[in-house]
C-alpha cells in the first residue's frame, strides 16, 4: 500500500492536485473521500463554475471559450482585468488583511492556471453571458471583473475532473475517511483511511489536504462564527465538517486566517437545511437583490443594495440576512426589472415567486408568508420610492445602466434614506410585483491552514517552518480570504495551489519530470 501521492478530497482543488502530481512525474496516486460516489466533486459541484482570472480582454481568452463564433465576438465589450485591479479586489474586500503573498500566488498564476485547465483537464469553459453580462445598445457588457466559467457550471466542471482522472489512471476511493496522518520528525510518513469498517494505512511522502472547511458543521459553526450560525443552510457537500483541519492540527499544523468569517449568500429559504440538492446545485443562489430591495420580516431595509456589484456583495450579504429576525428577508422588484433576473435562479420551478398587480397586494401575500408589519413594508417602499424620485429629478441627465455602478441612488439634497441604495435604484412602481423569500446559505469557511505560498506546504505551528510532504489546498488554506471575497476566486485559488500541491508532492517523492 505504498503510493507516491495521496490527495484527500475529490473536489477542483483535490482534482488539480492530483492532476499535477501525475503530471510532473508521480507514478502512484491516490484521491480518498469520504463521501460516497454520488457525492464526488465537493463544493465545486455546487458552484456556477466561475473563475476569476487576469487577462487582456475579449482576444485573449476567446481561444479557450467554445460559446462564441466570431459574429458574436464582434458585438462584445469585455474590458482587461489586470493583476492590480485582481489584488486591490481581494485586499479592500478582506480588509486588507489577507496574506499578500498568497493573494500574490493566485493573482499572477490565475491565467496561466486557467490555461492549463483548458488543455490539460479539457475544463469547457464558455463566457456567461447569462451572468456577468448585460446587453447595452445591443452590445454584450460584460461587469464586475468576472468574465469566464463553466458550461454547465460546477458540474460541468467536476465531470471534466472525472474524465481527466481517468485517463491520468489516478486510483480513487470513495467511502474512505482519513482517520490519522502519520508524520514524525516533522516529516510526512503515510495517513490512515477507514473503508468497510477497516483501518487501512498507506505509506507515502507526500498528502495533499483538499477536504475542505468546517461549514457542515454546525457545532463548530457556532463556536467559531458565533450564535446563530447553527441555523444557516449549507449550501454544497455534507461532508465538509473540518474533520482534516482537526487532524492536521494535530501533527502540528498551523492555523491561519479569518476564523469567524466565512462565504454566505442569499439562499431560497425553501432550500434543503443540511446539504446541497446535487440536481438543483446553484440554482437555489437568489443573487438579484442589485436591481430591486431586500426587507425583513419587519418590512425594513438593511443593506445597501447598489453597494458594488454582486460579484463583490454576494458573499457577505447571507451574514447580514442571518442577522435580521429569523433569518429571513424578501426580495423584491416589479417589472421594469423582471426580464433581467438570472433564469436559472429565478425561473419558473426554481423558487417560489410571489406576485401581485400592488404594493399593499404584495404586503397581504408576504404577510401570509411571515412578513410581521404590512405597514412598515408600505412606508418602506413608500420612503423608497420618493427618494428616487427625488433623485432622478435631480440629475435628469443620469442614465440607467446595469453593467456600469450607475449612481442611480437613493441620495439627494432633498431626501436620503437609511441604508442609502447607491447603485441601480429604480423605483418599484410598474406592476406585477414580484418576491422571493431567502434566508442565509453558508458556502466555505474561511479559516483553515497556514500553507507556504510558492509551495503549498503546510506550516508548522511550532517551527514555522514547512513540514516535509504534508500540502493543503481549497478552502482549508487559511488566511487568503477574510469578512469577503470577490467572486470566482475560490475555484481559481483552488486550481493554483492544488497544481503547486501536485508538483511539491512529485518533487518529496522524487518522481518530478525533468
Amino acid at each position: 500500500m505504498k503510493y507516491d501521492c495521496v490527495v484527500v478530497g475529490s473536489g477542483h482543488a483535490g482534482s488539480c492536485a492530483a492532476l499535477s502530481a501525475v503530471e510532473n512525474g508521480c507514478k502512484k496516486v491516490l484521491l480518498v473521500d469520504s463521501c460516497s460516489p454520488e457525492w464526488v466533486g465537493g463544493n465545486g459541484y455546487f458552484t456556477a463554475g466561475a473563475h476569476r482570472i487576469v487577462h487582456g480582454g475579449l482576444h485573449d481568452l476567446l481561444p479557450l471559450v467554445r460559446n462564441v463564433s466570431p459574429e458574436m465576438a464582434s458585438k462584445i465589450d469585455m474590458d482587461p482585468y489586470t493583476a492590480e485591479q485582481f489584488e486591490e479586489d481581494i485586499m479592500r474586500l478582506g480588509g486588507r488583511r489577507s496574506n499578500k503573498a498568497l493573494v500574490n500566488a493566485v493573482v499572477h498564476n490565475s491565467r496561466d492556471t486557467l490555461g492549463w485547465l483548458h488543455n490539460h483537464v479539457n475544463v469547457p469553459f464558455i463566457f456567461p453571458f447569462h451572468r456577468q453580462a448585460y446587453e447595452v445598445d445591443g452590445r454584450q457588457k460584460f461587469w464586475g471583473g468576472l468574465v469566464i466559467s463553466v458550461e454547465d457550471g460546477g458540474k460541468g466542471l467536476i465531470t471534466a475532473h472525472q474524465r481527466a482522472l481517468a485517463k491520468a489512471g489516478v486510483e480513487v476511493w470513495f467511502n474512505s475517511p482519513i482517520i490519522r496522518l502519520i508524520v514524525q520528525d516533522n516529516s510526512t510518513k503515510g495517513i490512515i483511511v477507514q473503508r468497510d469498517g477497516l483501518d487501512i494505512e498507506f505509506q507515502t511522502p507526500a498528502v495533499v489536504l483538499a477536504a475542505g472547511g468546517f461549514e457542515a458543521n454546525s457545532e463548530m459553526r457556532e463556536k467559531h462564527l458565533g450564535p446563530g450560525w447553527e441555523k444557516a443552510k449549507v449550501r454544497g457537500t455534507p461532508y465538509n465538517t473540518g474533520d482534516c483541519l482537526r487532524l492536521a492540527r494535530e501533527v502540528g499544523a498551523k492555523f491561519s486566517g479569518d476564523w469567524s468569517g466565512c462565504h454566505s449568500t442569499a439562499w431560497d429559504a425553501n432550500a434543503p437545511d443540511s446539504a446541497g440538492a446535487r440536481d438543483v446545485t446553484n440554482q437555489f443562489t437568489k443573487s438579484g437583490y442589485p436591481l430591486g430591495v431586500m426587507v425583513n420580516l419587519n418590512g425594513e431595509r438593511f443593506v445597501d443594495e447598489g453597494e458594488d456589484f454582486r460579484n463583490y456583495t454576494y458573499a457577505k450579504f447571507g451574514r447580514a440576512i442571518l442577522s435580521q429576525p429569523e433569518g429571513i428577508a424578501f426580495q423584491i422588484w416589479d417589472s421594469k426589472v423582471l426580464g433581467s433576473l438570472r433564469k436559472e435562479e429565478y425561473g419558473d420551478g426554481v423558487t417560489e415567486k410571489i406576485y401581485s398587480d400592488t404594493l399593499e397586494g404584495l404586503a397581504q401575500r408576504l404577510g401570509e408568508k411571515g412578513l410581521r408589519d404590512q405597514s412598515r413594508f408600505l412606508s418602506t417602499m413608500q420612503e423608497f420610492n420618493d427618494a428616487v424620485r427625488l433623485h432622478e429629478a435631480e440629475y435628469p441627465d443620469q442614465k440607467a445602466d446595469l453593467s456600469i455602478k450607475d449612481g442611480f441612488s437613493t441620495q439627494s439634497s432633498q431626501r436620503s434614506v437609511t441604508p442609502p441604495k447607491s447603485n441601480w435604484a429604480l423605483a418599484l412602481d410598474r406592476d406585477p410585483f414580484m418576491a422571493v423569500k431567502v434566508t442565509c446559505g453558508i458556502t466555505f469557511t474561511f479559516g483553515g491552514l497556514a500553507i507556504d505560498a510558492e509551495t503549498a506546504a503546510v506550516v508548522s505551528e511550532t517551527t514555522g517552518e514547512t513540514i516535509d510532504g504534508l500540502f493543503c489546498t481549497g478552502e482549508m488554506v487559511g488566511g487568503l480570504f477574510y469578512t469577503n471575497y470577490p467572486g470566482g476566486s475560490g475555484l481559481t485559488a483552488g486550481a493554483v495551489f492544488g497544481r503547486k500541491a501536485g508538483y511539491g508532492a512529485s518533487l518529496r517523492s522524487g518522481k518530478i519530470n525533468s
